[in-house]
């Protein structure tokens, strides 16, 4: 039987190698790839996440996590069927025009993938048109915007303003974020949500597509 909590253990103690060492071993011994994603992986996220949150955990130890995550993910994912459930929702994340700052994008992007959601990350310098391009071509159910720049949060508005426009504002969550971005930005410019970090952000976007 599957020790789903030395899985998760693993996880959160960054350790990749064990963390891969188990994952064959639970799927060679015939656990569903769905269990060994909801129960061990992603519940070994959640937790990071908290501790991420808690000041228990810093940025290099959630990379590093996120990544031994992405590498058992690969393992897994020739084993989830397009039908098994795998991702619960479509993202869209990006940095907004004028910004290139992705570092806390990219981990934000990566806790989402590895709490189940299907992250589509644009990358930095992204206008509104695309974002809204980006929605119409996968469906998405959630916008992520980054910005780092007190000088590019404009960006996020005329964003916000580009959904409306192009009729999609009821099809998405809007969730913004960055060094600068506070809550009342984000109630100011129409945003569904706000995350002070990449633990919280992952969290409310599950909170959106559940």
């Amino acid at each position: 039987m599957t020790d789903f909590n030395e899985m998760t253990n693993a996880l959160v103690s960054c350790d990749a190698a064990a963390l891969t060492e188990l994952v064959n071993r639970a799927v060679a011994s015939g656990t569903p790839a769905q269990d060994i994603l909801n129960t061990g992986l992603i519940a070994g996220m959640d937790i990071v996440g908290e501790k991420m949150e808690a000041g228990d955990m810093f940025i290099p130890e959630v990379l590093m996590a996120a990544q031994a995550m992405g590498a058992c993910v690969d393992i897994l994912k020739p084993l989830l069927g397009d039908g098994d459930g795998a991702f619960t929702g479509s993202v869209i994340i990006g940095t907004v025009k004028g910004d290139l700052h992705d570092i806390g994008k990219n981990l934000v992007a990566m806790m989402m993938e590895s709490a189940g959601l299907e992250v589509h990350n644009l990358g930095v310098d992204i206008p509104p048109e695309d974002f809204v391009a980006e929605i119409k071509k996968k469906d998405a159910r959630i916008v992520c915007l980054s910005a780092l720049l007190t000088t590019t949060m404009p960006a996020m508005k005329q964003t916000v303003d580009a959904i409306v426009e192009s009729g999609l504002r009821d099809q998405v969550k809007i969730m913004v974020g960055g060094a600068p971005v506070t809550q009342a930005f984000a109630d100011d410019i129409g945003a569904d949500g706000f995350a002070a970090d990449a633990g919280s952000a992952s969290r409310l976007a599950k909170s959106f597509v559940n």
